[in-house]
């Protein structure tokens, strides 16, 4: 009976911190935070290229291609601006939160065994929501950049619709 607690404990905690995440407001989050911040160690995400990341991390379950009313799509398209990317950056933000909330609120199903079982099955719950952490410290710096890109290529058109010029290339 205790396994049947765990899984549902588990499931319903993920559907739940899946519905919150959503509900929180976005500028709550600033990712030059202490805790979004990228860390030296991980040099903009680079880090996470020798762990092969571009391979896996598209093979993990996404709740928001699950979850099909998200506030915000989590893909990339067409004519983007830095606005878009903001907001994405905002939700690699959410991610990480809500993981790290499933990290620690997981750790409960210990409670359902206490005994050596229910410490494998929270060390389980929280090696679980690792990837998905790291996908989002990994995403952020990448879109930090292609943000910065489009912010200079947004300042130039702008100079040059004031100054009366023509044309939108690069």
């Amino acid at each position: 009976m205790a396994l049947v607690y765990s899984v549902v404990y588990v499931g319903l905690l993920g559907l739940f911190s899946y519905y919150v995440g959503e509900a929180l407001p976005r500028e709550w989050f600033h990712e030059d935070s202490v805790l979004f911040r990228s860390r030296r160690w991980e040099k903009d995400g680079a880090v996470y290229d020798k762990l092969n990341i571009k391979k896996w991390k598209l093979k993990l379950l996404d709740m928001s291609k699950i979850m099909k009313h998200s506030k915000l799509p989590k893909q990339i398209s067409g004519a983007v601006t830095s606005g878009d990317i903001t907001a994405l950056i905002k939700e690699t933000c959410v991610a990480e939160t809500t993981h790290l909330f499933l990290c620690v609120f997981s750790c409960r199903v210990y409670s359902f065994w206490n005994n050596w079982i229910g410490i494998l099955l929270a060390i389980a719950c929280i090696v679980g929501n690792l990837p998905f952490i790291m996908i989002q410290r990994y995403n952020r710096p990448n879109l930090q950049h292609l943000r910065d890109k489009l912010l200079k290529r947004e300042q130039r058109l702008q100079q040059r619709g004031a100054n009366g010029e023509r044309g939108d290339t690069l």
